[in-house]
């Protein structure tokens, strides 16, 4: 493979055909990109989309526009702003890392990946994206986008997840010296818009000429997957409680587990099976149907019960506020007990 001719045509197509990203600098603009703007849009866009994450971006950043300003946010806060991300340990390590580079390191972020690797929550992905993107380091950044590119670029016959370690040594044969930031983004996006995971989009792909899966004839086909296990199924109660004065009775979770640090409902533990429940405070309990979320390593079925009942020793909040405020599990919940 003709590796500086690939590269070229690529970084080529990357100046005409950018996305325009909030957290980005178009090429070619001489602007320097924001290294806290980038570690935020990478740690959000772990486990979601750019339609989804944008919105969040935007609000976080007019909220804390510095990696100061996050340090010094009140944890509960964070965590509101962040409810319908997911993955909350996110949010969690995301403070942390804002606190460690605001009271280690002056504010600034570090610049290379061995220092970026030290921040707390900061893995290998993040440490390249941000020392490519932010610092123009030859970082070898490789997020599923790429790791498709490359599974088509080479024909890759080893089947996800066993073939990543090959799919990031072929993604490092490519990185070079010469505008490593934009090249790292010129991948993602090539993944993101022409190099689809279904029907992708070889007539328009600037390096369809060097594709070794194009070739085959199917390059839908790649990267292969080894067939997923069924994901178990859990079940639970949530009981969603109305005071009075017509506000929601919540609960703090536990700062580790699933969840941990939010606001929730109060429920029953998730088990596979069902199992013995009992409620926060003694009330007339009315069944209000059931509501399903799916995590990443479970399905699980709650079915929500709800009372009229006065204040108890649960955080009583206006339900407007409560539904900003709830991961999207619990939210499901109290829009079916409310109606």
């Amino acid at each position: 493979m003709d590796i500086p001719a690939l590269r070229a045509a690529l970084l080529d197509w990357y100046d005409a055909q950018a996305r325009a990203l909030p957290w980005r600098a178009p090429p070619g603009s001489g602007r320097r990109t924001d290294p806290y703007r980038v570690w935020l849009s990478e740690v959000m866009l772990q486990q979601t989309t750019v339609p989804h994450a944008a919105p969040y971006f935007h609000a976080f950043t007019g909220r804390w526009p510095t990696v100061a300003d996050l340090a010094g946010a009140d944890d509960a806060d964070v965590m509101a702003a962040w409810a319908g991300l997911g993955y909350y340990a996110r949010a969690r390590n995301m403070l942390k890392a804002a606190r460690a580079v605001a009271a280690d390191h002056g504010g600034v972020f570090p610049d290379t990946e061995v220092g970026l690797l030290a921040l707390p929550g900061v893995g290998a992905y993040t440490a390249a994206a941000v020392a490519a993107i932010a610092f123009d380091r030859p970082a070898n950044v490789v997020d599923g986008n790429v790791g498709r590119v490359m599974a088509r670029l080479f024909a890759v016959e080893t089947p996800l997840p066993k073939a990543r370690p090959e799919l990031r040594r072929l993604a490092g044969s490519l990185v070079a010296d010469d505008r490593p930031g934009d090249w790292a983004q010129a991948l993602m996006d090539l993944g993101a818009t022409l190099c689809r995971p279904r029907s992708p989009l070889c007539g328009q792909c600037p390096v369809s000429a060097f594709c070794q899966a194009r070739r085959t004839g199917d390059p839908a086909r790649y990267p292969l997957k080894t067939p997923k296990a069924d994901r178990p199924r859990r079940q639970g109660v949530a009981w969603v409680v109305i005071d009075t004065q017509g506000r929601v009775g919540l609960v703090r979770r536990p700062e580790r587990g699933l969840l941990g640090g939010m606001l929730g409902l109060p429920t029953s533990d998730w088990s596979a099976a069902p199992a013995e429940t009992r409620p926060p405070l003694a009330a007339d309990w009315r069944a209000a149907g059931s509501v399903e979320h799916v995590f990443t390593h479970f399905a699980l079925t709650l079915d929500v019960l709800t009372a009229r009942a006065p204040a108890s020793d649960l955080i009583w909040t206006d339900p407007a506020q409560a539904r900003r405020a709830l991961p999207t599990v619990f939210r499901k919940a109290l829009d079916r007990a409310l109606g």
